[in-house]
Parts: structure tokens; sequence; C-alpha cells
């Protein structure tokens, strides 16, 4: 085969790969990888080789209906505490880094700490704050949440604060623009999508650190603390059953934070210039 045909087999292969998939595929390929796992799970259970502490999903799903109206319970005290954590951790990392992109100083002085933060175990800082602020008081989960989704907003904010470039910053000043206009009608657009991307990750990051933070102390409520009471006392569906309630958390707060990213890069996607 000659250069030239093997360049255009070429392209024509990347072309293939790049193609997005339809509609159809995209709900299909999770729902059939979801089927499969829920079928090799049935399986495991019927061979006669599974643990103790797993049940076949046809219990966990009939205790899951039974007490569905507990579930629902906990989990919305656990959503709650993770909601409240990614807002607070959200606007405090935004603040931050945009201090931090305008002042060098202030950059210097909040590497150390955003570092440290990234490699506190979340296991050994929640019983500090469980006992700092009570056994009866949601704050230190929601201390914990907040400082697990801090670090992903900032950083990728920080990151979409110094994409403008000194050309556009010069045209911007060219124009007699104030501060004001060059932040809302450069910076901020050019920054939006990392921050939202750092929101998406961190919502997750949320949901994990207030699940785990149940484990160690505070109020006796929430989905993580039941999954630790019901698998001590041997009840493995009804534990597995707010295990589901916890991913339901999970998918809820990356759907809404994937949906609203998409809709943002759609909206700055239509008022870039067509040229």
């Amino acid at each position: 085969m000659s250069a030239a045909p093997a360049r255009a087999a070429a392209r024509s292969s990347t072309a293939r790969a790049d193609r997005p998939l339809p509609a159809w595929a995209r709900v299909a390929a999770p729902v059939v990888v979801g089927v499969a796992g829920l079928v090799a799970w049935w399986a495991f259970v019927a061979s006669g080789s599974a643990p103790r502490m797993l049940p076949d999903p046809f219990a966990v799903a009939g205790e899951l209906v039974t007490r569905f109206a507990l579930v629902a319970e906990a989990a919305t005290i656990t959503g709650g505490n993770a909601l409240v954590g990614l807002i607070a951790g959200t606007l405090v990392a935004v603040l931050i880094a945009a201090l931090a992109a305008t002042w060098r100083p202030v950059d210097g002085m909040t590497a150390p700490l955003v570092a440290a933060l990234a490699v506190v175990p979340i296991v050994a800082l929640t019983p500090i704050l469980n006992t700092m602020f009570g056994a009866s008081s949601q704050f230190g989960r929601q201390a914990v949440a907040a400082i697990a989704a801090f670090v992903p907003v900032f950083v990728n904010t920080l990151r979409g604060l110094r994409q403008t470039r000194p050309v556009q910053r010069d045209l911007f000043r060219a124009t007699a623009a104030t501060g004001g206009q060059t932040f809302l009608r450069l910076t901020l657009p050019t920054a939006l999508p990392y921050l939202l991307t750092g929101v998406r990750v961190a919502a997750s990051l949320a949901v994990i650190s207030a699940l785990v933070a149940e484990y160690f102390g505070g109020p006796a409520d929430g989905i993580g603390t039941a999954i630790a009471t019901y698998a001590k006392s041997g009840r493995a569906a009804l534990a597995w059953a707010f295990v589901g309630g916890g991913i339901a958390i999970g998918l809820v707060f990356y759907l809404v934070t994937a949906l609203l990213e998409r809709v943002v890069a759609r909206r700055l996607g239509a008022l870039r210039p067509r040229g």
C-alpha cells in the first residue's frame, strides 16, 4: 500500500473513532452493563460460594421496596450534608482562587494549604470534627464534605482564571473596559467550564465524604450510619439496600452537575463568534 492511501485510511479510521455514539447507544450501553452485573451478582450468590454478607439482588430489592421510606429519610440527611458541604466548599474555593489569581503572594500562601488538604485522610479528620462540634450536630459531617469539595474546585477554578491570554486582556484595555467588565466578559466565561468541571468532580467527593463521616460519630442517622448498624447486626440485605440509597445520591449529584456543565458549555459555545 502506498503512502497516500495509507494516510487516507488512517484519517478515515480516526474520523470513525471520533464520531459520537448515537443517543440510543449511549443509553443502552450502561443499561446492558448494569443488567450484566446484576446477573453476574445473582449467579455468584446462587453458586453458593458468596460470603454470608452478600445476599442476592432480589433480596436487596425486596428490602429496598419494603423499607423505602426509611432509606429515603436517611438519604435525605446524607444528601443534605453533602449538598451543604459542596456549596460551602465551592464558594470558599472560588473566592480563594480569585484572590490567588489576582495576587501572587496569596497564591504562594495557599499552595501549601491546598496541598495539605488534598492529602488529609477523611477517616482521621472526621472523628475530630464530630467530637469538636458535638454528637448531635451535623456540622462536622458537612465540614468534611466541604473540605473534600474544596480542593478540586479550587484547582480547576484557578487554572481557568489563568487561561486568558495577554493579547485578550490588552484588547479589553484598548477598548477602555473596566476591571469589572473584563472579568465579566472575558475572565469569567473563560474560567466557567473549568469551574464546572471541578464542581462535577467535587460533587462525587462530597457524597463519599459525607457517607464516610457518618461512620465515625455524630448523630445516629444517615446512610453511612445505617449501613454500619445493619451490617453489624447481620441484616445484610437491608445494609445493601442502604448502599443502593448511597449510590442513588451519588448518581443524582453527578447527573445534575454534569447536566449543568453541558448546558453552560452549549451556551458559551453559542456566544462565541463564528468565523
